[in-house]
């Protein structure tokens, strides 16, 4: 892992087939911090996430993306990979025919990480007993048959594996029960440190009871309307999002309207 760099978002608005999603999202990422983004269904989190990757179908209209000194959307997809930024999909696919060793050295010797095969193996089969899985999952092809937690390990063990400098987990518990979650959160905690960002996107607040959040934002409408502490899980949990609706948008853009930099400090929070 290289040394730790900062995400800054700025402003940022996409769109999907012409229909604008983001309506101007800024938010920082540090070095060794944990960002949580809760939201209810359709607010624009996965859009956030699929964007910042390099979707084809996600279109940038308006803001910035920097990590440190790069411009994100002046890299194309693989380019926003070698320079350290990771996404955790939603939905892993099947790629049959392409073993989980295989892929994951391919992915490393594309990031200019050339292991000798001895040094690989002992490292992968280290992350592979950290997610309590079985060392013959090196062998499958990649998520070919897997369930829906082995997806979800498997995201986790390509990102310690590659040891990126940003991580995006979008809703990375999506179908879990409650021991996955707890694999794989125990998976991502071990990850933590002082060269890695994460920003943990979330429907629920389940993850949130086992990754510890620095930092929460809750985004509404294709913003972030709430940055704060652990109380904004506490009350999401309690009352659901209808809150948010309820104290109305321009209630909400006042919580914002402090700046990112405030934010980011978690000044500023639901009541």
């Amino acid at each position: 892992m290289g040394e730790g760099i900062a995400l800054e978002i700025t402003d940022l608005q996409a769109s999907v087939e012409g229909k604008q999603i983001l309506r101007g999202v800024t938010l920082r990422v540090g070095p060794g911090e944990v960002h949580a983004l809760m939201g209810p269904n359709g607010s624009g989190k996965s859009t956030l996430a699929n964007t910042l990757a390099g979707h084809p179908r996600y279109e940038v209209t308006g803001g910035t993306a920097r990590m440190g000194d790069q411009d994100v959307f002046a890299m194309s997809p693989d380019e926003r990979a070698r320079a350290g930024l990771f996404l955790a999909f939603q939905y892993p696919i099947e790629v049959p025919g392409v073993t989980v060793a295989n892929f994951i050295h391919s992915a490393l010797k594309a990031r200019g990480v050339a292991l000798p095969f001895v040094q690989f193996r002992k490292r992968l089969l280290e992350k592979i007993a950290l997610l309590e899985w079985d060392e013959n999952v090196a062998k499958r092809y990649l998520n070919e048959g897997f369930s829906g937690g082995e997806r979800k390990r498997n995201e986790i063990l390509q990102m310690g594996m590659l040891e990126p400098r940003i991580a995006v987990m979008d809703e990375t518990d999506s179908g879990l029960d409650v021991d996955s979650i707890k694999v794989v959160s125990n998976g991502v905690n071990a990850l933590r440190g002082p060269n890695l960002g994460v920003l943990v996107i979330t429907h629920y607040e389940r993850i949130l009871r086992y990754i510890q959040p620095d930092f929460v934002h809750v985004m509404w409408q294709g913003r972030i309307v709430f940055s704060g502490g652990r109380e904004l899980v506490d009350r999401i949990e309690k009352d659901g999002y209808d809150w948010i609706k309820a104290e109305g948008w321009a209630d909400a853009a006042a919580h914002a309207a402090s700046g990112p930099a405030e934010a980011a400090a978690g000044k500023t929070g639901g009541r």
